[in-house]
């Protein structure tokens, strides 16, 4: 017969024995949580590869934050490429007494060059406005606009009524349902409205000082585009970008990159509690192994044939594990894809195989490292062990065993984070989160172990039994807690941390922002808030200007390791002036100036940006402000405290150093509840104004916030259920030994109700425990991020808390309770007579 045979035979056996269930059930859990994070980010990386030319709108973009020379557009046709043009701004609409923040994309013919539009033309119910569409043959008309479902649903508007646009009456023709180039709701925080590019001038919305982001789309064959890209790759000046489809939509791919790596890591704590499992349930498989590897060997089977059988054996299981775990991650997808809808992209591509191979990959290495040490001692069983049973019963090096499995789980790590760097920070977090899991646990215990030896009573009998299985204790808190302590971290992130930050700020503080002002407008708008008793709302002006170099040489933006920073540096500045400091900032380095440096070319700094640029006092830096260079010497650095949510400037000046220099102005201020109207007053008298409403903007960043979370939730909730599969491991490990304890009980008088209450108590002990850990872990982190990173006050929920403590303490016994009840119920007659 042959070793695969056997191993079959074996197989099917100890699965009808039980035996083998829990190790296959923990596989399970930890693929499928691998898996469906592959399957979700590889059908985003798909939509990004496959879809780029649509989510540019065609095959090149070049973006700027200014016109573009006529020469891009002239070199294109001369190449035959086909062309069109496009502009987005964001500007206020009104309708009747209520106004909205909108995204205006303003196109020309032809557009998109790649992909389609989607629009609804007919007039339906607001419900109904997400279905039915058809593809757009052409552009909004000219004296016309598309606008998205949600914009419909906030003004109350449909199909055939007008909005005000700038200085213009618009009539709404069509429904936008779809629009590749959009992306997600992360890349979309107000609703869309697109319009013919000839209608722009009319609106008067395009102002000195406006943010607009201009595109100059481009199509063709493969070859022309990169030729053109070529060409056109040393003419282009700061702020301007090309694009092609092989690295559209760069925000895209970052934040599709760090959803991957975080997600992915998410689902490492599956892994890990899938190898605790594993190891836990491991033992009793190879326990009454033994015996029977140790008759074949006096059969004269050799040590390779074994180690065939149990080699079979083991990829059978990991056969079967991995295969129904890629199968549920398959499922489980779909679910995460809901979860975190319309954040990157619109719509999604089904997924590849790629993932199935990763997670089946990951569970034959998660099996072979956690099995391979029971493997080999197996293998290396006695003949002599049916004469003398303690024979193969010590194994040297034990300490070794988890070598393997922490080797695969740090290649795992590494593989999710995609950068050593991070994986290294991951790994050795979450080591010490688990190092500090334990010491708390054996803390725990420890005071457990401070009862009298002669414990009575069902409640002491249960304890008693924690104080035997001291490292058996401690595996399960670690189990639970790991899971429990992210998913306690997200609700407070999600919930208590803004709300907190919300109530910080003061009563009269700033809800609204006003951009786009021009110098013309200030003294009237300043009179309009004075008839609106809206007193003491300051205007300040801002000087867009470009950083060229810093101490005379030229700014190196690949000098600049972190994102961020380069970012800044590439950016253009809004450059202010002040003759006295604002009242939430405060000076850190340096000194203000004096009234007699009136038109002294000084800087005043925020100090994140200069600890970003790297800068210090007495830097020189040279702008680009409207073409003509400005050197500026840092006389200053300030702390801004930038949550008062009042206007305030990276770079102030004195006053007179930015005059005869184009300039725009911007306000913030408190509009009480109920006065909203005053805000439409205000547009339709200079309709170029774009208002921010910061309250909007809040509940969009909670409702991404709440997506980005449940989509997190979703993948712990896989460590939860792993953490259970660590109790069933617990339990099938100990199954024999609690049998016999309730055995010995039961015969010396015990009833069996004392005896379930003695295993509730043991478990709920456990369970409380272990939601102690996790709330104790999950506020420590928790006041890091809000002192450390938010800079806002945490306080402890202790209703939740006390919450997760009590529902952990009755779940986790009933679990328990669940695995054991069969073997509760045998009398004491028929277990003696088993042993």
């Amino acid at each position: 017969m042959t070793a695969f045979l056997i191993a079959w035979r074996k197989l099917r056996s100890q699965w009808a024995a039980g035996e083998v269930r829990v190790l296959v059930l923990a596989l399970v859990l930890a693929v499928a949580a691998t898996s469906s994070v592959g399957f979700f980010t590889n059908r985003i990386e798909s939509a990004l590869v496959r879809q780029g030319g649509m989510l540019l709108g065609g095959d090149l973009m070049v973006a700027a934050d200014h016109v573009m020379p006529e020469r891009y557009a002239l070199e294109a046709n001369q190449r035959g490429l086909q062309l069109t043009r496009a502009a987005e701004f964001p500007s206020m609409v009104l309708y009747g007494d209520d106004s909205q923040l909108v995204e205006i994309k303003a196109v020309e013919a032809d557009f998109p060059l790649r992909g389609e539009l989607t629009i609804l033309q007919h007039k339906v119910e607001p419900a109904l406005m997400l279905t039915g569409g058809r593809a757009a043959r052409d552009i909004p008309a000219p004296g016309t606009i598309w606008i998205e479902p949600r914009l419909a649903s906030r003004l109350g508007v449909n199909i055939g009524d007008q909005l005000e646009v700038g200085e213009r009456q618009l009539l709404v023709s069509a429904i936008l349902q779809r629009e590749p180039s959009r992306g997600g709701d992360m890349f979309s925080i107000a609703p869309r409205l697109m319009m013919n590019m000839a209608d722009v001038a009319s609106t008067g919305l395009i102002q000195f000082g406006s943010r607009v982001k201009y595109q100059l789309l481009l199509a063709g064959d493969a070859e022309a585009i990169d030729d053109y890209a070529s060409w056109l790759k040393p003419q282009l000046a700061r702020g301007e970008q090309a694009q092609k489809v092989t690295d559209a939509r760069p925000e895209m791919r970052n934040a599709m990159e760090k959803a991957q790596q975080f997600l992915g890591l998410s689902a490492m704590v599956s892994v890990i509690l899938a190898m605790v499992a594993m190891f836990l349930a491991s033992q009793p498989y190879v326990q009454k192994s033994l015996d029977g590897y140790a008759l074949m060997r006096c059969f004269g089977a050799s040590r390779r044939f074994i180690l065939g059988i149990l080699i079979s054996q083991t990829l059978m299981i990991a056969a079967l594990g991995s295969g129904v775990g890629v199968l549920l991650g398959f499922a489980a997808q779909a679910g995460l894809a809901v979860l975190a809808s319309r954040l990157l992209l619109e719509t999604l591509p089904a997924p590849g195989i790629v993932p199935a191979f990763a997670g089946l990959a990951a569970g034959f290495a998660t099996m072979l490292a956690v099995v391979w040490p029971h493997l080999l001692r197996l293998r290396d069983v006695p003949a002599l062990r049916i004469l003398r049973r303690d024979l193969g019963e010590q194994y040297q090096a034990r300490w070794l065993h988890f070598v393997p499995a922490l080797l695969v789980l740090a290649a795992l790590i590494f593989w999710q984070a995609g950068h050593v760097k991070l994986a290294v920070i991951v790994l050795l977090a979450l080591l010490g989160l688990l190092l500090v899991i334990a010491l708390v646990a054996w803390l725990g215990l420890r005071l457990l172990m401070r009862l009298p030896p002669n414990v009575t009573g069902a409640w002491l009998l249960g304890l008693a039994a924690l104080k035997r299985r001291p490292g058996l204790v401690i595996a399960q808190v670690m189990g639970f807690s790991l899971g429990l302590t992210a998913l306690i971290l997200l609700t407070i992130v999600r919930g208590d941390l803004l709300s907190s930050w919300q109530q910080t700020l003061p009563e009269d503080a700033p809800n609204r922002f006003i951009i786009n002002i021009q110098p013309d407008q200030i003294n009237p708008i300043k009179q309009f808030f004075e008839r609106n008793d809206l007193q003491h709302v300051e205007i300040f002006p801002m000087v867009r200007a470009r950083l060229l170099d810093i101490n005379g040489k030229a700014l190196n933006l690949d000098g600049y390791q972190d994102d961020r920073a380069r970012r800044l540096a590439e950016r253009e500045f809004n450059l202010s002036w002040a003759a006295e400091m604002q009242q939430d900032n405060q000076l850190l380095e340096g000194r203000w100036w004096l009234p007699a440096e009136h038109g002294k070319p000084l800087l005043s700094l925020e100090e994140g940006i200069a600890k970003d640029l790297h800068l210090k006092l007495g830097d020189v830096l040279t702008y680009d402000v409207a073409g003509t260079k400005l050197a500026l010497e840092i006389s200053s650095i300030r702390k801004v405290e930038w949550d008062t949510m009042r206007a305030n400037f990276f770079a102030v000046t004195p006053p007179g150093v930015l005059d005869g220099y184009p300039a725009s102005h911007i306000t913030s201020f408190h509009l009480a509840a109920g006065h909203e109207q005053l805000l439409n007053q205000l547009v339709r008298e200079f309709p170029n104004l774009t208002i921010i409403d910061v309250a909007a903007l809040l509940d969009q960043v909670r409702e991404i916030m709440n997506k980005m979370s449940h989509a997190l939730e979703y993948v712990f909730t896989f460590s939860l259920l792993t953490g259970l599969a660590v109790l069933y491991a617990a339990l099938v490990a100990t199954r024999e030994e609690r049998v016999k304890e309730a055995t010995l009980l039961r015969v010396l008088g015990a009833s069996r109700r004392q005896v379930v209450q003695s295993l509730w108590t043991e478990f709920a002990v456990i369970g409380a425990l272990a939601a102690v850990v996790a709330t104790l872990a999950a506020a420590i982190m928790a006041y890091y991020l809000s002192s450390q990173v938010f800079n806002i006050p945490y306080h402890f929920n202790m209703q939740g808390a006390m919450f997760v403590i009590m529902l952990a303490a009755l779940l986790v016994p009933a679990a328990a309770w669940f695995g054991m009840r069969r073997f509760l119920n045998l009398s004491p007659r028929a277990v003696l007579q088993s042993i």
